[in-house]
């Protein structure tokens, strides 16, 4: 099984964050331990930025085990078109096309997302298996 893993999942664990970081923890441990987790480039560029240069980036996505996968020319062009339709709905610039590739990238190149952020990703993917570890065993999906 293929788990992609979007930014805040890995944020709440590298910030330590009090709310989300023991579940967090949890769903990306069982996520290894059922298989590969990947990455794509944006969520990358957006860990990246909270550490103090690239190496110690590198060093604590090694060390969970995240591996780097980057989007496909299709999972590209799906994003950009998924984005366009939210653009056409009337969605706001809250909304950046990062989000869009994020969830390309885990419906092309993964069984399942592990993320927080599920009622947009099941909006725009609706194909796409979301795990939401902020929400209680029996209602994540």
């Amino acid at each position: 099984m293929i788990t992609a893993v979007d930014t805040s999942i890995l944020l709440d664990l590298f910030t330590a964050d009090r709310e989300h970081l023991e579940r967090s923890r949890e769903a990306l441990r069982d996520s290894v331990a059922r298989g590969r987790v990947v990455a794509c480039e944006v969520v990358w560029a957006e860990v990246a930025a909270f550490f103090p240069d690239p190496a110690a980036a590198r060093a604590a996505l090694d060390t969970a085990a995240v591996d780097f996968q980057p989007l496909s020319v299709e999972s590209a062009l799906a994003a950009g078109m998924a984005w366009a339709d939210y653009r056409r709905r009337g969605g706001s610039r809250k909304r950046v096309i990062a989000d869009f590739l994020i969830g390309a990238h885990a419906i092309g190149s993964a069984d399942r997302l592990l993320t927080r952020d599920r009622g947009f990703y099941r909006s725009y993917f609706s194909g796409l298996e979301v795990l939401d570890p902020s929400r209680p065993a029996r209602r994540r999906k």
